[in-house]
């Protein structure tokens, strides 16, 4: 049923630029969609002729707003590091976890050694429930395979999951993640696995190529390198930068003309100048300020700075196993400094920017019919009922999922 009418629409959140006010809000509103499109939107009371015979649902004056797209995440792994969080509430940092061999590195002899079948059913289960909640577009990173083969086991993990649920998967490849386990002592022969052999073998399956810049991952030369190489090879650029500390990646993603810089947490002022002269989309993780016990990202002081901004949940095993947008956007709006209206435009519109997409996170003709529909009647509720489950209905293409 990709050809649908939506009526009865209480309160439509369109992101479209063309309407007056940030979310360009239409009260008693209609959707028109045709082959997976928006075909038209306006009032309930004024649906075109050529609209009125197609398939219909009522959405008895509750909220819609575009899918969520979740633009940063590490959906894809195998199991379990609950104990972990226990440690860091106990007052373990993220370094001391990862020095004792834990972290990233426990993630990734997981991953090593789950078969392809294991790390696709976990795997699938998580974006099942990731679309259950709105999200239709979603980022996930490869970064805990390390070595080749299993760099290529998580692709073919996320294409499995892919092709198995109706929602659209954006994959980055993060070799850069941390240094292999097995070159600890040869930083520079991982990094030219990376820009080698690993980058050969995934060019033509990833839209990104993605590297951790900060002081328990990857210098600022090595960065340098690895994201020229990716360029070379005709694959757009993301970083993580300055979430632990101030390394300065958050300057060097403006400088490089990455299409995002995630995390920000230590970003200087003057980093943010160049981030927004560079139209680079800042990527805001306020589930991992949560789960880490640090201070959330101030999105006001980005947005002040003329940054565009997403948010997103960056689900990942260890610092925040968060698969509901909803629940960052409350965070965001409670926690980081950001409007109810900014939060939900960072969790759809932004999300797109942070992924290069022009074709969602807008409700507007010529646009993906990617809707989610609220059991509310206004999009605030997003950010005033952080514990309810408020998706009432997800639309993906245009077909109800």
């Amino acid at each position: 049923m990709s050809n649908l009418l939506i009526t009865n629409i209480g309160q439509l959140v369109t992101n479209d630029s063309a309407r007056e006010g940030l979310l360009g809000i239409v009260e008693g509103a209609a959707v028109g969609v045709r082959e997976g499109m928006i075909s038209w939107v306006g009032a309930s009371d004024a649906v075109p002729e050529e609209f009125r015979s197609l398939p219909a649902i009522d959405a008895r004056e509750i909220a819609v707003v575009p899918g969520f797209v979740d633009a940063h995440t590490h959906a894809v792994f195998a199991g379990d590091r609950s104990h972990e969080h226990a440690m860091r509430l106990s007052g373990a940092s993220y370094a001391d976890i990862q020095a004792a061999g834990d972290g990233i590195y426990s993630t990734v002899r997981d991953t090593r050694a789950a078969s392809l079948i294991e790390l696709i059913l976990g795997s699938r289960t998580r974006v099942a429930r990731m679309l259950e909640s709105g999200t239709t577009t979603v980022e996930i990173k490869t970064g805990y395979g390390l070595d080749t083969a299993n760099e290529l086991k998580m692709l073919d993990a996320i294409d499995a999951v892919d092709s198995s649920l109706p929602i659209d998967i954006v994959r980055t490849f993060l070799g850069a993640h941390v240094v292999g386990p097995e070159f600890n002592a040869n930083r520079t022969g991982y990094v030219d696995l990376v820009v080698g052999e690993m980058l050969d073998a995934v060019s033509g399956r990833v839209d990104f190529v993605d590297v951790f810049c900060d002081a328990v991952a990857f210098t600022i030369d090595e960065t340098e390198r690895i994201t020229a190489a990716a360029s070379a090879a005709g694959i757009a650029v993301r970083l993580h930068a300055d979430q632990l500390s101030r390394t300065g990646g958050g300057a060097l993603a403006a400088k490089i003309g990455a299409v995002a810089a995630d995390h920000l947490d230590h970003a200087s002022d003057e980093d943010l100048s160049y981030i927004a002269a560079a139209g680079t989309v800042a990527v805001l993780l306020p589930g991992v300020s949560l789960m880490m016990r640090e201070p959330a990202p101030d999105g006001r002081r980005f947005i002040d700075a003329g940054v565009t901004v997403a948010i997103a949940t960056d689900c990942n095993p260890g610092t925040s196993y968060v698969e509901t947008m909803p629940f960052i956007i409350a965070l965001a709006a409670t926690t980081s400094g950001m409007t109810p209206a900014e939060a939900l435009w960072s969790a759809t519109a932004g999300g797109a920017a942070a992924l290069g997409l022009s074709d969602r996170g807008i409700i507007a003709p010529g646009k993906l019919a990617d809707l989610v529909m609220l059991d509310a009647p206004s999009y605030e509720h997003l950010a005033y009922r952080p514990d309810g489950d408020l998706v009432r209905r997800v639309i993906k293409r245009g077909v109800p999922v």
